[in-house]
């Protein structure tokens, strides 16, 4: 079923065996890739063979890391709308623009690809109890996906986080524990419960399978646009797990001979409270120094710092992109607008990126006619507090 052949260190490029448990890399604690035989795949599988698929990102399950279809966790993840943002464009005078709405995935965002195809590997590598700190929407998508494997789930989260967040763990069946401080407090935490009690880490890029549910986007993105690439994307950047998954996406579907070489300029958006990427890009930095005394009303984007630092700003820099912050105010303004002209209720990551977007326009950065696209990577149900009357 999967064309995996190995993983591949990220940063010292060491290669080691797929099938068998893998956090870090053991020889510079850096994450890992999972790397597929992609001249075989090219000769056996079609864009035409994918598009009568189901409509979820299984549809990519070759490029996936799960060998046996009898582990596949699934909830219907993926194959979210790519939305024509009409009304919107035509209120801030932009024709060309889309909204991926990631809202609409199990749990309420886009973490459901991660987690879904993460913990879908795990059990077919037999793990039994698994760990994350998670600022949320994580949190509870690894909760669903470790119900539905019959997993016992262990999360760890900020003792602020939106009350919502706790709920739903505790629905699904997870022990919580909650911090007092931030994600990478709850990091230290969680590694504590990991070492003491042979839990699974499936903290963000601290094992490899993550990823490879993010990539899923770069995928769908592609088929939903003719297989065709837009010229920018507007990412909202915490661990920025799928901004890499995509950047590794464009590569793998070039080699499949699925798409031609053009890039779209990767856009990071963080929150002017913590913006380790946007800082390290401005001072021409190869890693990000971690961000103190981290605030936002984005929990997604509360991350001082991020594993695959390095990987962030590669792609950033390769694509000719850039990274810009923006404010907790000008989120809620910009959700406000995104709902009353497209009927979407954004999450603030998924605001942040409309006002990227604005900025960008008026320092002449996006042109007219290019086409954009903004990821809204939950649902602003979750966060209903912030708008409250």
């Amino acid at each position: 079923m999967s064309y995996l052949s190995h993983l591949e260190c990220a940063l010292c490029g060491e290669e080691f065996e797929a099938d068998r448990v893998w956090n870090l890399c053991p020889k510079c604690s850096r994450p890992l890739l999972a790397r597929y035989d992609l001249e075989t795949a090219r000769q056996r599988l079609s864009r035409e063979k994918i598009a009568q698929r189901e409509a979820t990102l299984w549809r990519y399950r070759e490029l996936l890391p799960v060998r046996n279809p009898r582990y596949i966790l699934c909830l219907g993840e993926g194959w979210t709308p790519l939305i024509h943002a009409a009304q919107l464009g035509k209120t801030i005078g932009f024709e060309n623009l889309h909204i991926k709405d990631e809202g609409l995935n199990p749990t309420g965002s886009f973490k459901a690809r991660g987690l879904g195809v993460a913990l879908s590997r795990a059990c077919e590598l037999g793990v039994k109890v698994v760990s994350i700190p998670s600022a949320g929407n994580a949190a509870g998508a690894m909760s669903a996906y470790a119900a539905l494997a019959g997993m016992e789930a262990h999360v760890f989260m900020p003792q602020d986080v939106p009350p919502l967040f706790v709920s739903e763990c505790h629905v699904l069946g997870a022990e919580v524990t909650l911090v007092d401080g931030l994600i990478t407090d709850c990091g230290r935490v969680a590694a504590e419960g990991v070492r003491l009690f042979d839990r699974f880490d499936i903290s963000t890029l601290k094992e490899p399978y993550r990823l490879e549910g993010k990539k899923t986007l770069g995928y769908e993105l592609a088929e939903q646009m003719g297989w065709t690439l837009p010229d920018v994307i507007i990412y909202p950047t915490g661990g920025g797990t799928g901004l890499i998954g995509m950047w590794k996406a464009f590569d793998e579907m070039e080699k499949l001979g699925w798409i031609g070489p053009h890039r779209p300029r990767m856009i990071t958006v963080q929150s002017e409270g913590c913006a380790p990427i946007v800082r390290a890009f401005q001072q021409g930095q190869e890693f990000a120094a971690p961000w103190q005394d981290a605030h936002t009303v984005a929990d997604g984007l509360r991350v001082p710092a991020a594993v695959a630092d390095f990987l962030i700003l590669r792609a950033l820099r390769e694509s000719d992109g850039t990274a810009i912050a923006v404010s907790d105010q000008e989120m809620l303004e910009a959700a406000r607008l995104i709902g009353r002209t497209q009927g979407i209720f954004v999450c603030p990551e998924g605001a942040a990126t409309l006002v990227a977007f604005q900025h960008l326009r008026r320092q002449g950065r996006i042109s007219d006619g290019e086409r954009v696209v903004l990821f809204n990577t939950g649902s602003g149900l979750k966060y209903a507090h912030l708008w409250a009357q």
